[in-house]
């Protein structure tokens, strides 16, 4: 079933790449990916597969192919949804869709998939058990689609779960892998600061909200650098401070909305409760009132190490030309949704290299000229490939 499965793939590499220019150019936002779910749908009509639509708080799909044999339930997912973000590549499959653009990967996620689903599709005589392809919505926007994606039930009888991320820090052919905890967790909140409004010129008529909130700003540090274990991953980020007006006006009130990363449950509790400390005093000092939004998107990503041994293995083994070297990544700080399937079931998310050919620093994700080479498509077909062949091959 391998050879087979490998030798399909090869020959399709082109469509894969055809595919992900298609979605590249066509991209849609969190929620919203209405069109792109029904180009997924399209592809798998007429397929001997069991499809369901519109899975969870969005367009998420599940594709269920049975093997003739029995065996174990393993679950593959890609995400299919794009950024907020002006396209600045210089390609000609750049996005049709002003201010909306695939700029962490996922239109390279949705396109491998859909050709490794199909050759599956293809080899169903040789499988023992059955694979779940799980086309999943809304990865980038909290509450993200994964979350409910699981508490549908449609997943409730995985034995494992495999993911993956494009990222553009070596070059194609390049995994990486981390067990363990391997991404942060991460928290959001929004303070409303209320003061009293008043003229430049008098300010001990007022009471300036801006004052409060810088000192908020500078404050909300000494959190990660006096009150965490300095062994223990955390960071604090003000993202946006919205104080703009009139330079002889003081405002009636601002608003800060920042990030919280973090690895370890007590470390995230700790942070919030912090930051609700500093909140409070803020009122006492500043005399000001405080609205704090205080909200728990993604939990951290835990590589189970008993899956993420045997997934390396299996690649390490795999002798693929395709596959030139298997490293093990560092700890990220940055956020996946993926960490809800892992939370219910053991399974292992790996990192698919990128790297554009001829540049000496590639874009990273989330950028506007973040692009990839498109060699990493196969890759990736081919290294889930191999290990769904020894899951559920013989």
């Amino acid at each position: 079933m391998k050879q087979k499965l490998m030798d399909m793939l090869e020959s399709r590499q082109d469509e894969m790449i055809q595919i992900r220019r298609h979605l590249h150019e066509n991209p849609e936002l969190s929620f919203q990916e209405k069109n792109t779910a029904q180009y997924i749908a399209d592809f798998y009509k007429g397929k001997d597969v069991e499809i369901q639509e519109n899975v969870g708080n969005g367009y998420g799909i599940i594709v269920t192919i049975h093997g003739d044999h029995p065996g174990k339930v393993v679950g593959l997912r890609a995400d299919f949804d794009a950024l907020p973000i002006q396209e600045e590549t210089d390609v000609p499959f750049k996005s049709k869709n002003e201010g909306v653009m695939h700029a962490c990967g996922h239109d390279g996620h949705t396109a491998y998939m859909l050709i490794l689903a199909d050759c599956l599709i293809q080899l169903k005589s040789s499988i023992h058990g059955t694979v779940k392809i799980i086309h999943q919505h809304a990865e980038e926007t909290p509450p993200g689609g994964a979350k409910s994606i699981i508490e549908s039930g449609v997943l409730d009888d995985l034995d494992m779960v495999l993911g993956t991320h494009l990222f553009p820090s070596h070059p194609a052919g390049t995994i990486g892998y981390r067990s363990g905890y391997a991404m942060a967790g991460r928290n959001y909140f929004k303070l409303k600061i209320k003061g009293k409004g008043g003229h430049g010129s008098s300010p001990h008529n007022a009471n300036d909200p801006i004052v409060a909130g810088s000192y908020f700003v500078t404050a909300i540090q000494t959190i990660v650098s006096r009150r965490l274990n300095p062994f223990d991953m955390g960071v604090v980020t003000i993202g946006s401070f919205d104080g703009k007006g009139s330079f002889n006006i003081i405002k009636d009130s601002i608003e800060i909305e920042g990030d919280v990363r973090y690895m370890e449950k007590s470390t995230q509790e700790k942070i919030e409760k912090e930051i609700r400390r500093l909140t409070r005093g803020i009122e006492e000092q500043f005399g000001v009132t405080c609205q704090l939004e205080y909200k728990d998107d993604y939990p951290p990503l835990y590589n189970h190490p008993e899956v993420t041994e045997q997934v390396v293995s299996i690649l390490k083994d795999s002798k693929d030309p395709h596959i030139t070297d298997i490293i093990e990544y560092p700890m990220l700080t940055g956020s996946e949704d993926f960490a809800y399937y892992l939370q219910k079931t053991p399974g292992v998310f790996f990192y698919i290299a990128c790297k554009p050919k001829n540049v000496e620093q590639a874009y990273f994700n989330h950028h506007p000229k973040f692009d990839i080479d498109e060699e990493a498509l196969l890759v990736s077909a081919k290294a889930v490939g191999h290990v769904v062949a020894e899951v559920c091959g013989r």
